[in-house]
């Protein structure tokens, strides 16, 4: 039995080799750290401020180090070089002397005249061993007059030809070069030249004063400014972090008390200490939540009592409304017996009584909401045969009006845990007020659905929504034109039971409109009860709405639709709901 090989699945993983793998984990590590000091950063303000002292600090002392540094060095170079400057006069004048008795180069005593006076002037040097070099050259007679150097010394690598041309042309010069003369060690000089006039013409006298102690005083100089700054910086630092700390406390006790407060605790409070500006925020803020405290207090009595109040009237008037009925309906039976306006008026008494019926039910039913006595009855239910039944029970005032009722279902069922009776009541709802306010066109109800949520559209072709409508609609007793007649005689709730029917399923309720292209209603529910709803299979912005420019939203163009605050915003039209409409304007959330 053989075996066949495993394939490489990733064959540039094998060409990248091991050294990829490395990279990528340090990378990653990497990117991984300065996200943490990112996130650190935005949310911590006692590092910004502590980051921002330290790097100011740092700016200032380290240019202020290099400011004192440098004039060090620059003090101590001078007065090296004053020194050099009257060491090398003094000797220049001294030489003079010795050389006025002689008038040829080539006489017998001159060579030993300045082998003398070069001896000399090294051993005059206070500093006698501190490493000064002391030279005599005589460029003009080369053969006949030896240079001489005390201590003996190969200098001619230290002189440059500048400064042996400056020195030549009768001027005293100077520079600075590194090299060794009198030991194995380099050294910086600091290289002085000078003429020398005599009768028999001008010889050149040096002088190399080493810079060791000058260096190592800079040096010295440095360090000590360096540390200094340093302990300086890191003082700034801990001072900004003390005193940081002490007004960001207060604040982070603020805004966790703040979080508190938010979240219900309605009795949290900050501690006041001292009499400063910090505990006068803290009192402030005290005083703010307990005015607060006592306003929502008052205002929830004032909604208990509301809401009590409709319950409490809603449920005094079946009593009356039953026997009202039961008498309207016996007159509203002998109508053809009536003189005519007497039947007409039955008529109106019938109609009337039926919408303050409806009144009465969606009363109840908002009450039940806002006590949150409002139950979910849910299991597993086909919203095809629910479609089905909402057009059916609206064909009717459709017909009378003139519009068409368009289904766009799936032949598949459709199951979803939901609660029959409200999204039938939704459905209703939406299906009504499309009929109401389709002016003569069609209305269309689209279903869908995925992995994990199912959702219905109600699109019609009238006056559309005004900007900021979108949210409008779902607020209890609002509609867009109060002039307008009304078909349906509806209480002005139906649209704000839809809303929280959709809420107590865990679902968003959606509108879309624009002036002269009608309105779109979207209902998006979880396939599962309980579950999260993160996309819809519908989109909200209808495929036909038009541009203000032209053209359609179809095929990847731009649509109109609801941005984050109500108002109209552009971009892309969704196809199925991808997860970005998460920036959709959810009414009533």
């Amino acid at each position: 039995m053989t075996t066949s090989p495993i394939p490489d699945l990733d064959p540039t993983s094998r060409r990248r080799g091991p050294g990829w793998e490395l990279w990528r984990g340090v990378s990653g590590r990497l990117a991984r750290s300065l996200a943490r000091l990112h996130q650190t950063w935005r949310r911590s303000l006692q590092v910004r401020v502590v980051t921002i002292t330290l790097v100011t600090s740092s700016l200032l002392v380290g240019g202020f180090a290099y400011l004192i540094a440098d004039k060090i060095t620059s003090i101590l170079l001078d007065n090296a070089k004053t020194d050099v400057q009257l060491r090398l006069l003094n000797g220049a004048e001294y030489a003079a002397k010795q050389f006025s008795l002689y008038s040829q180069p080539q006489e017998a005593q001159l060579q030993e005249t300045i082998d003398g006076t070069v001896t000399y002037l090294a051993g005059g040097d206070p500093q006698q061993n501190s490493g000064v070099v002391v030279a005599l050259t005589a460029e003009n007679w080369p053969g006949v007059i030896e240079a001489r150097t005390s201590p003996s010394a190969d200098v001619r690598p230290l002189i440059s030809p500048e400064l042996r041309a400056a020195v030549a042309d009768g001027n005293v010069a100077n520079q600075i070069r590194t090299g060794r003369l009198t030991g194995d060690v380099e050294r910086k000089y600091l290289v002085y030249g000078s003429p020398v006039p005599t009768r028999f013409g001008q010889v050149e006298l040096y002088y190399f004063v080493p810079l060791t102690l000058q260096d190592a005083t800079a040096a010295q100089a440095r360090a000590t400014v360096v540390a200094t700054g340093v302990a300086l910086v890191l003082l700034l630092g801990l001072l900004a972090a003390l005193v940081t700390r002490l007004v960001v406390i207060p604040v982070r006790v603020a805004a966790r008390t703040a979080q508190r407060l938010s979240a219900g605790l309605l009795d949290q409070r900050m501690a006041v200490n001292g009499e400063d500006d910090l505990a006068l925020l803290a009192a402030s803020f005290n005083q703010m939540a307990t005015n607060l405290q006592r306003q929502i207090l008052r205002l929830e009595e004032m909604s208990r009592l509301q809401r009590r109040f409709t319950s409490d009237v809603s449920h005094e008037l079946r009593t009356p409304l039953t026997t009202v009925r039961m008498a309207a309906d016996l007159i509203f039976a002998e109508r053809d017996g009536f003189d005519p306006a007497v039947a007409r008026s039955a008529e109106l008494l019938q109609a009337e009584l039926d919408r303050f019926e409806e009144l009465l039910t969606d009363l109840l039913e908002i009450s039940r909401f806002d006590a949150g006595f409002a139950v979910l009855d849910a299991e597993p239910t086909d919203l095809v045969p629910v479609v089905h039944r909402v057009a059916d029970r609206l064909a009717g005032l459709a017909e009378r009006v003139g519009v068409t009722i368009e289904l766009d279902v799936p032949a598949a069922p459709v199951i979803a845990e939901i609660d029959p009776r409200r999204v039938e009541r939704v459905l209703r709802n939406l299906v009504g007020n499309a009929v109401e306010h389709g002016e003569g066109r069609p209305v269309r109800i689209t279903l869908g659905m995925d992995e994990t949520a199912v959702a219905l559209t109600v699109r019609d072709h009238g006056v559309g929504l005004k900007p900021g409508e979108e949210k409008l609609v779902f607020n209890r007793f609002w509609r867009a034109d109060p002039s307008r007649a009304r078909q349906t005689g509806g209480t002005g709730l139906g649209l704000s039971i839809s809303l929280e029917d959709a809420r107590l399923h865990g679902g968003w309720l959606e509108a879309w409109g624009a002036p002269g292209q009608g309105a779109q209603f979207r209902l998006t529910l979880p396939a599962r009860a309980g579950d999260r709803l993160t996309t819809s299979p519908l989109r909200l912005v209808p495929a036909d709405a038009e541009l203000p420019f032209g053209g359609t939203p179809a095929g990847g163009l731009l649509a109109i639709g609801p941005g984050p605050a109500g108002a109209l915003a552009i971009g892309p039209a969704p196809g199925p709901t991808p997860p970005a409409e998460q920036r959709r304007a959810e009414v009533g959330s």
